[in-house]
This record gives structure tokens, C-alpha cells and sequence, in this order.
């Protein structure tokens, strides 16, 4: 199946460029992006996944990973294959590579924009969650399908790596209630080398969507080796703490994946120095991931310093949440910065 991928533009020498990303292809006939499922096809850009999803789930909110946006809740999750970057790490390669390495084959089940919403709303799930790809390249199914959760009631979350363009942004912010952005380092040539990225469009796409009023979470994977010494965890709090100390930092632990079989996991004990340098920067809500701490998968009350979500499990998933729907600390009266309904 494929639509007219319409969020592009012709330009005046016959390529179309599209403007879903900012990867910016400028593609011929015939041509594809490098996300693989985007391709002009007699003079108009196509986007080949459009209602054909290749994984879906009913997942806890938790997992995205998102802990101040409707905690203790069903998020049905979906997403397609290809992917804008090319991360060596990659936890998805078998979806997110998959038409590069496969001669542009698509696969996955046929879900139109109205079959996820009834889905979701059938297991009775808060929220829909465009992951497990890059949600960016299959930007036209990703809004029509927001625009009519919507309108029944459900909010959306993007889990993404922040290529989005500006245009892209502004044209779904009226559906996307939040989104989880990578920061996948914080080197120029950590993104260039091993993601097939850049940095700076990525660190610009989360100051840009939360001023349009979108919950921002934040995710970075550590790999021992490549981006998780002090210097480079200290950077990116740094970054985010100047930014707004308010928006949670999840850090988590790699594992053996993809074209990085030969990198050992990240010790829990990395994990626990990135939280301490996260709260030495002045980040108000920091957690781990992937492993089992429930002293650093809580939230604290930013005052008092009490227990206001108790979390435990390797992604947070098993919960106490003594807010229950408000927006306050229960022992100081604290405003919690998060989506609680």
C-alpha cells in the first residue's frame, strides 16, 4: 500500500524534496530517501508503509519510555520498517533496516488510520505510540492516524530521534500530545560515525517542539566506549538542565544489538554516575533504564524530596503513583511538572 507522501515540494530543477525530516532528500524519479520508504514515483513523492504496520503492541506508557505523561497506563504502540538514520547500535534493526538491506521489500500487516484508533480503543489504552521506526518517515500515516485518535479521545506520543523539521512539527502539534527524543550522544562525529545523523537539528527539534506546547521526554542509550564518559553525560544534562531542568532525562543501558555485537552491556554502575551528574547539573527528574533500581526509577518531589511515583522492574513498569491524577506532591503540595490526565 502507499499515498502520496504530500508533506514535500517540487523543486524548479524537477526533484522533489521531501519535507519530513531533515535528512532533506531531493529525490528523481524513481529515487528513494534514505529512510527506504519514501519514493518518487511518476513525479510525486510516495510513502510506500502508509497502513502497513510491522510491529504492534499494547505496551505500559513506561516502556516508551515516558514517566510524566499518563503513568500506569496502556499506550498501544505501532510502527513500520525503515528509518532515517542507520545507528550501528540500533534495537529495531530488523524493522528500521529492513527495506535497505532487503532491496526496498516492505513488510508488515495491513492497519489503516481508523483500524489503530479502534484498537487502541478496544484494549482500552489511553494513548498511541508511533515507535519502534522512526516515526518521521511515515509522517502522513502518523497524523491521519493522531487527527482521529484525537477526536476519540486518546492523546498521541511520538518516540523519535528528533529529525523532525520544523514544517513537520507544526503541522501534526495540533494532535501530538508528547514526545520521547533521543539524545544519542553529544559529539559531532558520534552522530555522523555511528548514527548517520547529525547533532545539532536533533538538540534544535526539542527546544523547537517544546515551545509548541508539546510534554518532551528525553532518552539516552549509554554504550561503553562511545559516549558515556563524564565529560559527554556532563554535556548533554548540561544542555538539557539550561533548557528546562524539568524535563525528565531517562539514561539507559545498551545491549549487544545489530552491528555493535562486540560492545559489552552498560554496567549498572554507568548508569548510576549519569544519574548523579544529571542531578549535579540540576535536572529535576532523572531515571535509569533497563535495569531494575527502583531508587532511580521514582520520582521525586523536586522540594521535599519524597517518593511521589514509586517504580521498580527494568523499564519502571511496576507502580505506585501516590499523585493519583493530580498535579501536586501529596506531603508538600509541589507542583509535578508532567501530563497527569
Amino acid at each position: 500500500m502507499s499515498s502520496v507522501a504530500w508533506l514535500s515540494k517540487k523543486l524548479d530543477d524537477g526533484r522533489i524534496m521531501c519535507e519530513a525530516c531533515n535528512q532533506h532528500c531531493k529525490l528523481n524519479d524513481g529515487e528513494y530517501g534514505i529512510c527506504g520508504v519514501r519514493k518518487v514515483e511518476n513525479g510525486e513523492l510516495q510513502l510506500l508503509t502508509y497502513g502497513i504496520a510491522a510491529a504492534v503492541n499494547v505496551d505500559p506508557v513506561e516502556k516508551k519510555p515516558m514517566f510524566h505523561f499518563l503513568p500506569d497506563s496502556k499506550v498501544l504502540s505501532f510502527g513500520t520498517v525503515g528509518c532515517n538514520f542507520s545507528c550501528k547500535f540500533c534495537q529495531n534493526a530488523d524493522i528500521s533496516q529492513y527495506p535497505q538491506e532487503h532491496h526496498h521489500e516492505i513488510i508488515g500487516r495491513s492497519l489503516s488510520p481508523q483500524a489503530v484508533v479502534e484498537l487502541a480503543l478496544e484494549y482500552k489504552c489511553k494513548s498511541i505510540a508511533y515507535t519502534y521506526n522512526e516515526p518521521a518517515i511515515f509522517f502522513e500515516y502518523a497524523y491521519d492516524t493522531a487527527k482521529l485518535a484525537h477526536e476519540a479521545g486518546l492523546k498521541n506520543i511520538y518516540v523519535t530521534n528528533g529529525y523532525e523539521t520544523h514544517k513537520a512539527i507544526d503541522t501534526i502539534a495540533p494532535y501530538l500530545d508528547a514526545m520521547n527524543i533521543d539524545i544519542k550522544g553529544f559529539s559531532k562525529e558520534f552522530y555522523e560515525d555511528i548514527c548517520g545523523g547529525a547533532l545539532k537539528p536533533v538538540l534544535d527539534t526539542i527546544e523547537y517542539a517544546r515551545k509548541k506546547g508539546i510534554w518532551i521526554e528525553t532518552t539516552t542509550l549509554l554504550i561503553p566506549g562511545y559516549n558515556d564518559s563524564d565529560e559527554e553525560i556532563r554535556a548533554i544534562a548540561t544542555f538539557q538542565a539550561t533548557l528546562d531542568s524539568s524535563m525528565p532525562w531517562h539514561i539507559s543501558a545498551f545491549h549487544p544489538m545489530y552491528k555493535m555485537l562486540d560492545v559489552p552491556k552498560t554496567p549498572a554502575k554507568t548508569l548510576r554516575r549519569a544519574y548523579e551528574i544529571g542531578k549535579k547539573a540540576g535536572l529535576k527528574y532523572v531515571y535509569v533504564g533497563n535495569i531494575d533500581d527502583g531508587l532511580r526509577e521514582s520520582t521525586y518531589c523536586p522540594n521535599c524530596n519524597k517518593i511521589v511515583i514509586e517504580r521498580h522492574g527494568n523499564i519502571g513498569q511496576y507502580i505506585t503513583n501516590h499523585l493519583l491524577e493530580m498535579d501536586s506532591c501529596p506531603f508538600c503540595a509541589t507542583k509535578i511538572d508532567g501530563v497527569w490526565s
